[in-house]
């Protein structure tokens, strides 16, 4: 596995900040293997991921505090009003999936995972059914089912944040996890659950939306895979894809092209968040 060191940064757009982060880096015996960067010209915003080998650097990276790192980066960051955050590829996130009866999802995510291309831990699945428990079983991984109805609702989430804390997951995944979530519980945790919408957000959020789209007679479908914020289905964007459809496809034919979709837009989404190529600004999202 590779050992880089990932810097992202987000600031007001200013001239030389591109040159003062290479140079910071260079001065510090780092080696910069990917850079790229974007200004937003209607917010103003501008927006950098950095990745360099820190084999030779001079600060200590081994700090989870980054002390040593940031006594060094703050000057910098203060004068150009940055937010950052420093990341590295040999951590490995650790990822809870939450999902219900579906699991083409959950399935296409645990064998991405078995075969390395997803650079995470899983310690535990959470479900509302039974179903997919033969699926864990087979990938080893801890199955738990929380019982959710409208009378124990409290109750089913403040279950499933405890075995969140227990398990000391860095991020969620909604893999077709087919309740919606309070929005005490969504407060909890910004910008660390990853939902998949089987529609091409904004249109047809909610429940059926494969219904929708037939009643509607579009001809392509989507999928979106999107952060989970207080309003439904309406967190920023990470990845979205499109098939096309006929007039012959029938409700089933949508449902079945747009599983496809799913599981290819849910997986690309968890695997730019894991690599840290995600930045957010406003209800935006960059990725590099």
């Amino acid at each position: 596995m590779k050992n880089s060191a990932i810097l992202l940064v987000s600031c007001p757009d200013a001239k030389g900040e591109v040159a003062t982060i290479a140079d910071f880096v260079y001065r510090h015996g780092g080696n910069i293997l990917h850079a790229d960067e974007h200004a937003d010209e209607e917010s103003g915003l501008f927006l950098m991921r950095v990745e360099f080998d820190p084999k030779d650097f001079d600060l200590d990276l081994t700090d989870k505090h980054l002390t040593d790192f940031s006594k060094h980066f703050s000057p910098i960051a203060d004068k150009f009003r940055m937010n950052w955050r420093l990341a590295q590829s040999s951590h490995r996130p650790r990822m809870i999936i939450l999902v219900s009866k579906y699991d083409h999802c959950l399935v296409d995510l645990l064998y991405r995972h078995q075969s390395g291309e997803l650079s995470c831990d899983i310690p535990l699945i959470i479900s509302n059914h039974p179903d997919n428990q033969p699926i864990a079983d087979f990938y080893k991984i801890p199955y738990v089912v929380v019982s959710t109805t409208r009378d124990n609702k409290r109750e089913s989430e403040a279950q499933i944040h405890s075995l969140i804390q227990v398990h000391q997951a860095d991020f969620l995944v909604l893999a077709r996890y087919m309740q919606v979530l309070s929005n005490d519980f969504v407060n909890r945790y910004p910008q660390r659950i990853i939902n998949i919408h089987h529609s091409f957000l904004p249109a047809f959020i909610g429940a059926r939306p494969y219904h929708q789209a037939f009643t509607r007679g579009v001809k392509l479908i989507g999928a979106t895979s999107h952060y989970v914020t207080e309003v439904l289905d309406d967190g920023p964007i990470i990845e979205q894809d499109v098939v096309r459809v006929s007039h012959r496809d029938t409700v089933e034919d949508l449902i079945r092209k747009g599983r496809d979709l799913e599981k290819v837009v849910l997986s690309r989404a968890v695997r730019w968040h894991v690599e840290n190529r995600v930045l957010l600004y406003g209800n935006k999202t960059v990725v590099f």
